[in-house]
C-alpha cells in the first residue's frame, strides 16, 4: 500500500503503446483523489542538428524563438492528445476532475529530468511504463527506479 497519495508524477515518451501506463496513473489519481502531471521529456537537439539550423538563421535570438515555439507547439499538442485521450477512452467514474491534472514538457536528459520534474512538485509516486528490450526495464525506467528515492510504478507496455 502506498503512502498517502497527493500528487502523481506519470513520465511519457509518447509512444505507441503508451496508454496501459496513463490509464494506471489516472486510476491511481482516482483511487487517491491526487493530483497528477503527465510529463513528457525531449531530449536536448545534438551540436551537429543545432549548428546546421543557425546556419540557416540570422542571428542566436532566432534560433531561441524557433526553439521555444517548438516546445510551445509541443506542450499544446500534448494538452490536447491528452484531452481527446481522456474523453476517449476514460470511463464516467475515472474522468479527472478540472485542476486535477497538469502538463509538462521539459528538455534534458529524461531519466534525470523526471527525477527533477518530481522533486519540483514534490510527487508521492512516479509511474513510468517499461518498455522490454534487452534486459527487463527499458533505459530509462531502469535509471528511474535506481536512482529515485520516492516510490515508482513501472507498468509493462
Amino acid at each position: 500500500m502506498l503512502p498517502d497519495v497527493t500528487r502523481i508524477l506519470y513520465a511519457s515518451d509518447l509512444q505507441k503503446g503508451a496508454r496501459p501506463a496513463f490509464r494506471r496513473a489516472v486510476s491511481l489519481c482516482g483511487r487517491y483523489e491526487s493530483a497528477i502531471t503527465f510529463l513528457h521529456v525531449a531530449e536536448p537537439v545534438g551540436d551537429y542538428a543545432e549548428k546546421l539550423v543557425k546556419s540557416f538563421l540570422d542571428s542566436d535570438d532566432s534560433l531561441k524563438a524557433l526553439h521555444e515555439e517548438g516546445l510551445e507547439n509541443l506542450r499544446q499538442s500534448l494538452r490536447d492528445r491528452v484531452t481527446r485521450f481522456c474523453a476517449d477512452e476514460l470511463e464516467a467514474d475515472n474522468l479527472l476532475e478540472d485542476g486535477t491534472l497538469e502538463v509538462r514538457v521539459e528538455e534534458g536528459n529524461p531519466w534525470k529530468t523526471i527525477l527533477e520534474v518530481a522533486d519540483d512538485i514534490d510527487a508521492s509516486v512516479i509511474v513510468v511504463g517499461a518498455r522490454h528490450q534487452s534486459s527487463l526495464l527499458g533505459h530509462t525506467s531502469h535509471k528511474v527506479v535506481h536512482n529515485s528515492r520516492r516510490p515508482v510504478l513501472v507498468v509493462p507496455i
